[in-house]
């Protein structure tokens, strides 16, 4: 079985090699645009709140209405709903580069709704005592709020590229490039069931890889 498995290795290993690069790629690239749009997203949620620090109730309501919409869209739909978006600002529809599109767009409403969830954590005690301190929107914000909710946006960050792992690969079915491409291409429509368990596997392996860094940073934010 050892030997099998060695063999499969050798005979896919560039093109493994290559994807497994190619998905790593498209999710740390997704999830930071994704993360320059959907953490203030997140942070206006909560601050924009009926009982946040600078409470505007409509515009909170209009905000989480959008953020819903999006998030509403099943990821499969939205890949192809913005594939002339995509056209226009990457100048193809095909490859790993233009998978981070779509993926950063269907990441920013999920993003900021896990950081709502984790600013929405912090106890209020922590805020009330830097407002008595004379402290402004933008310092509670990076300097009450952000900090002492970091193990926690840490997790939610970690939860956030794994789903994008997830998203990656079903980008494969209109040619997006890595793990996902090469299961589908070679595994589903020349059934080389080898291949797909192989893609699988690194898959998982990458997952397990993602949580095991994002568990170890949490719990060092923490202490």
């Amino acid at each position: 079985m050892v030997l099998a498995m060695q063999a499969l290795l050798s005979n896919y290993a560039l093109m493994l090699g290559q994807g497994t690069l190619d998905t790593i790629y498209m999710t740390l690239a997704s999830a930071f645009i994704a993360y320059l749009f959907g953490l203030p997203l997140g942070v206006a949620l909560v601050v924009t709140d009926a009982q946040g620090i600078y409470p505007l109730v409509h515009f909170n309501r209009v905000l989480g209405a959008i953020i819903n919409i999006v998030r509403s869209v099943p990821f499969i739909i939205l890949l192809i709903a913005v594939i002339p978006f995509t056209r226009l600002v990457i100048g193809t529809s095909i490859g790993s580069t233009a998978s981070i599109v779509p993926l950063a767009l269907g990441a920013i409403p999920f993003i900021a709704r896990m950081v709502e969830s984790s600013l929405k954590e912090l106890d209020s005690g922590a805020i009330e005592a830097a407002q008595s301190m004379g402290a402004s929107l933008g310092q509670i914000i990076s300097r009450v709020m952000l900090p002492e909710c970091l193990p926690s946006l840490i997790l939610g960050a970690t939860i956030t590229v794994i789903t994008l792992i997830g998203y990656s690969a079903m980008a494969g079915t209109v040619g997006g490039g890595g793990l996902g491409d090469i299961a589908i291409r070679y595994g589903y429509y020349r059934y080389q069931n080898d291949l797909m368990v192989l893609t699988i596997l690194l898959l998982l392996l990458i997952v397990q890889g993602f949580q095991s860094i994002g568990n170890h940073l949490s719990r060092k934010a923490d202490r």
